[in-house]
C-alpha cells in the first residue's frame, strides 16, 4: 500500500510537467501569427504615410507653381476692370485668361495679404510671369501696367462736350461724369457759392488742357484733375485782378466764355470791349442786350442758330434777357480769361464775321448793316 501511494504522486507530477510543456508550446505557437500581423501593419502604415507625403508634396508643388507663376506658357493679356466688377469677377477673368489656375487659392492669398482691397478699376497689361503678388500689385492704383490715354480738351468746349470726349477716349461714361459734376461737393473755394444739383454748375471751371487719364478713370477724380488745373492757374495775381474788376469770378468766366465762343482767334480784347460797352453803356439800339449767337448755340443743342432760336425762352438767351447769362456757356482758356479782365478801350457796340473769316467791328448799327450788305455770306 505505501508503495502504491508513493507512485501516484510521482505519476501526477510527471503528467503536470508534460501538460505544462504542451500549454507552453501552444502559447508560443499562438504568439507567432500576432507578431506577423503587427509587422505587416507597420509596413502598411509607413507606406501610407510616405505615399500621403508624396501626394501632398505633389499637390503643394502644383499649388506653389500657380502661386509663384512657375512653368507657365508665356502669355500677355489686357484686362479692364470697371467700377461694377467685384473681386470675384476679376478672379474669374484671370482664370479665363490663363493667368491663374486655382481661383480659390488666389482669393485666399488675396484675402490673407489684403491684396483684394488694393485692386481698382482700370485697364492693365498682365502676363503669366507674374505671381499672385505681382498680379495684385499690377491691378492696383499705382500699377505701372495701368493703361493711360492722353486727352486734349480744346478751349471753348462745353461741359457736355468734354464729358462726351472723355467717354469716347474710354475715361468714364457721360452718365457717371454728369452725376459727379452735379452731386459732388468739390473742395475749392471758387465753387462754394454754386449750389449742387445741376450738371452745368462746373461750366467754365473745367480748364482746357492736355491730361493723362487712366482707362477707365474714376469720374470724380477725372473732373477733379481739371478743377485742380484751374486752381493752379487761379493764383494770387489773378484773384486780385478779379477782385479789382468789380465782377465775381463766375461773371468773369461767363464773359470769357462768350469771348471764347465768339472769337476768330485774334480779337479777344475787342470782343471783350463790345460786351462791356453793351453792359455798361447801353445805347438805345442795344438797350442792354448782348445779342450773342453763341448763347443760342448753348441752348439749342449745338447747331447753327436760326432766327427762330432767338425766341427760345431761356435765361441764357441774350436776345430775350438783358445782361449776362446766369453762368458760363463754355470752358474758356487763359487768353480769353485775360481778355475778360483787360478789354480793349473802344467805342465798338457791334461786330460781324466777314467772308475772310475775321471779325469787323463797328460803332453803330448802320455801319454794321452796310458791312453785312457787302458780304456774300449774308446774301
Amino acid at each position: 500500500m505505501p508503495q502504491h501511494r508513493e507512485y501516484e504522486p510521482r505519476h501526477r507530477e510527471e503528467r503536470a510537467v508534460r501538460s505544462g510543456e504542451r500549454r507552453a508550446g501552444r502559447a508560443q505557437r499562438s504568439r507567432r501569427p500576432s507578431t506577423g500581423r503587427t509587422a505587416s501593419f507597420v509596413v502598411l502604415y509607413v507606406a501610407g504615410v510616405i505615399g500621403a507625403s508624396i501626394l501632398l508634396a505633389c499637390i503643394g508643388w502644383i499649388l506653389a507653381g500657380d502661386l509663384l507663376a512657375l512653368n507657365k506658357e508665356e502669355k500677355s493679356v489686357t484686362i479692364t476692370i470697371s467700377s461694377e466688377d467685384s473681386f470675384g469677377d476679376v478672379t474669374d477673368r484671370l482664370k479665363e485668361e490663363g493667368l491663374i489656375e486655382y481661383k480659390w487659392l488666389f482669393r485666399l492669398f488675396a484675402a490673407v495679404t489684403g491684396g483684394d482691397d488694393e485692386v481698382t478699376m482700370g485697364t492693365y497689361t498682365l502676363n503669366t510671369d507674374m505671381d499672385y503678388r505681382a498680379l495684385l500689385n499690377g491691378m492696383s492704383a499705382n500699377s505701372a501696367t495701368k493703361a493711360t490715354v492722353s486727352v486734349t480738351i480744346p478751349e471753348g468746349m462745353t461741359t457736355q462736350q468734354i464729358f462726351a470726349l472723355l467717354e469716347e477716349k474710354g475715361v468714364a461714361s457721360v452718365e457717371d461724369l454728369e452725376q459727379e459734376a452735379a452731386e459732388h461737393d468739390y473742395a475749392f473755394d471758387f465753387l462754394q457759392d454754386i449750389p449742387l444739383g445741376e450738371v452745368n454748375r462746373l461750366e467754365g471751371f473745367l480748364y482746357p488742357d492736355t491730361y493723362e487719364f487712366y482707362t477707365p478713370h474714376s469720374p470724380l477724380y477725372a473732373i477733379n484733375r481739371m478743377l485742380v488745373r484751374f486752381d493752379e492757374l487761379y493764383d494770387e495775381d489773378l484773384r486780385q485782378k478779379v477782385a479789382d474788376s468789380g465782377y465775381t469770378l463766375r461773371e468773369i468766366l461767363t464773359i470769357a466764355s462768350l469771348i471764347e465762343r465768339e472769337t476768330d482767334g485774334s480779337d479777344q480784347t475787342d470782343i471783350a470791349s463790345v460786351i462791356y460797352n453793351r453792359l455798361n453803356n447801353p445805347q438805345a439800339e442795344t438797350a442792354g442786350y448782348l445779342n450773342i449767337d453763341a448763347t443760342l448755340v448753348y441752348i439749342n443743342g449745338g447747331r447753327e442758330p436760326t432766327a427762330d432760336d432767338r425766341n427760345i425762352d431761356s435765361p441764357y438767351n441774350t436776345y430775350l434777357y438783358k445782361g449776362l447769362p446766369p453762368g458760363p456757356i463754355a470752358n474758356p482758356g487763359m487768353e480769353s480769361i485775360t481778355a475778360a479782365l483787360n478789354p480793349a478801350d473802344t467805342d465798338y457796340f457791334y461786330y460781324a464775321l466777314g467772308d475772310d473769316g475775321t471779325h469787323s467791328f463797328f460803332q453803330t448799327y448802320d455801319q454794321l448793316q452796310n458791312f453785312l450788305a457787302s458780304q456774300e455770306r449774308y446774301q
